[in-house]
């Protein structure tokens, strides 16, 4: 049986991304909540955020409008990322 492993591998890069930055986003907030006010915790929680939207579909039934859309990247994202990727390398 043949299997196309593109597919597999495209659909690998999207979840380790999707639950990279979820994962990043939580240590983000959790450095805000628990580290002192200092230079370290300006570095690792300082974004820089890229959106795209609002995106107005309009369908003769039916219309709606999709957006902004807005990510957030920092250290913390970067980490999260990494920490992913290296699990799910190990897993599969």
């Amino acid at each position: 049986m043949l299997v196309d492993t593109r597919r597999r591998t495209v659909t690998r890069l999207g979840w380790t991304l999707v639950l990279g930055l979820f994962l990043g986003g939580l240590l983000s907030k959790l450095s805000e909540l628990f580290l002192p006010d200092s230079a370290p915790r300006d570095f690792l929680t300082t974004s820089v955020h890229a959106s795209l939207g609002p995106l107005d579909v309009d369908l003769v039934a039916v219309a709606f409008t999709l957006g902004p859309v807005t990510v957030a990247v920092n250290v913390l994202t970067l980490v999260g990322i990494g920490i992913v990727a290296f699990v799910a390398r190990s897993w599969i």
